[in-house]
């Protein structure tokens, strides 16, 4: 009898005390749930008993990396319902230990057990990272930076476009292209800095190039990009040698704490700053200011989440340290800001593009789904899903207003007050 997913629907109600609110189809082909809803495809016994190991996130996760879950048809329609269920639990969320007092969550549990099948818990995905402590530390930071970043250029030609630029693109409407998008934001960060020719910028983690050429193509700037990516480096120095910059730009495989060849103008740190740690934020910030000339500018495009009540309770997202950024650590925009300002940077402006991401991340999707079997042939079928997941739920994340995304502008104001700022700030636009 064709039953399951009508079982494995009561009981996962009956689990999370709350109507589920995607239509299930079970490994036996039958299905169960609202009939218009989303359909969540739980392919095989497998996924429950990833899920009965790791309950919440990571076993979700695990489940979707490996294809023991997927979604048929409109993936962020399953996660937007599915996020309270699981991803916006925050601070307030009742911890499996509470909930297993209740009579009828242990009986519910017992239930998934049984169709679960042997209990011997599945083997993590090969995608997935050791969870290690957050350090930062130099090795330590390079290793996580290649886990995300050592993909593949031509996996991310694919996801990103001809831009390259994987960070938050700046869009005069939702209708434009990603690439006038992403060209419009490097526009947006070279006014805030206001370079001119002849000037020298330090673009920290400069990625695959896309800044630095633009710094020095359109402004006649002298740059110096560092990354630990060695294949971005790599890809980086092609496409400064291909528009003839090599005078002008040199890119390094470089630790940004181990720059001592300032001072610089200008520095660009645009999407680096969520690797730092909130440990080494300080650290981070007084480098920066070092680096830079008395009236130099920082411009700090960094996500940042919304504060919770009790900071001590915040924990890094399981599935983005297993999978996507390990050591990645997101903060409010007041302790950014307060950590500039503690360095000695005076801060001057700081503008949200919240929205802008949301918009950013679809198109990187779009990109992704468009090419699919090519991605999954340059890295594999896992990789593939887990930057799937990863963005799509990052960009109902940003449309939701549960994290953002600012643009800090900073100031290495010298002791005469004297900041070289305009008298109408805004004059960038």
């Amino acid at each position: 009898m064709q039953d399951a997913a009508l079982r494995l629907k009561a009981l996962m109600e009956q689990l999370l005390g709350a109507p589920l609110p995607v239509r299930i189809r079970a490994w036996d082909g039958s299905e169960a749930g609202p009939p218009e809803s989303p359909v969540l495809v739980v392919r095989n016994r497998r996924a429950l008993r990833r899920l009965l190991w790791k309950p919440g996130e990571l076993g979700m996760a695990r489940a979707w990396v490996a294809g023991d879950l997927t979604v048929d048809g409109d993936l962020y329609a399953v996660l937007d319902v599915m996020a309270g269920l699981v991803w916006e639990r925050g601070e307030d969320a009742r911890t499996l230990r509470e909930a297993l007092r209740d009579p009828e969550v242990r009986a519910a549990v017992w239930g998934l057990v049984r169709m679960a099948g042997p209990p011997l818990p599945p083997a993590p995905p090969r995608e997935e990272v050791r969870r290690r402590p957050h350090l930062h530390t130099k090795r330590s930071d390079r290793r996580a930076i290649s886990h995300h970043y050592d993909v593949g250029n031509d996996f991310y030609e694919i996801v990103l476009g001809p831009s390259m630029v994987y960070s938050c693109a700046y869009w005069d409407s939702p209708d434009g292209t990603l690439e006038d998008a992403q060209r419009d934001k490097l526009g947006l960060v070279a006014r805030k800095l206001d370079l001119k020719p002849g000037m020298r910028l330090l673009d920290v983690g400069c990625g695959w190039g896309s800044m630095a050429i633009h710094a020095a193509r359109e402004h006649g700037v002298s740059v110096v990009g560092v990354t630990l990516s060695q294949e971005q480096a790599a890809y980086a120095r092609k496409r400064v040698a291909e528009e003839g910059l090599t005078d002008r730009i040199e890119i390094r495989v470089q630790d940004y704490r181990d720059v001592t060849d300032g001072p610089y103008d200008a520095i660009s740190s645009i999407g680096m700053a969520e690797h730092v740690g909130s440990d080494r934020y300080l650290e981070y910030a007084r480098d920066l200011f070092a680096l830079l000339k008395p009236g130099g500018r920082l411009l700090n495009h960094q996500i940042g989440r919304r504060p919770w009540g009790n900071e001590s309770a915040y924990e890094i997202d399981e599935f983005i340290d297993a999978y996507v950024f390990p050591d990645g650590e997101l903060a409010p925009i007041g302790g950014t800001v307060s950590g500039l300002e503690a360095a000695g940077f005076e801060v001057r402006d700081v503008e949200s593009i919240r929205e802008h991401y949301g918009l950013t991340l679809r198109r990187w999707v779009a990109n992704l789904e468009a090419d699919w079997p090519t991605a999954v042939r340059l890295t594999s079928p896992g990789r593939a899903r887990v930057w799937r997941l990863y963005m799509a739920a990052s960009a109902l994340a940003f449309e939701r207003n549960r994290i953002g995304v600012n643009q800090v502008l900073a100031v290495k104001t010298p002791d005469t007050g004297t900041s070289g700022m305009p008298l109408r700030a805004r004059s960038w636009r």
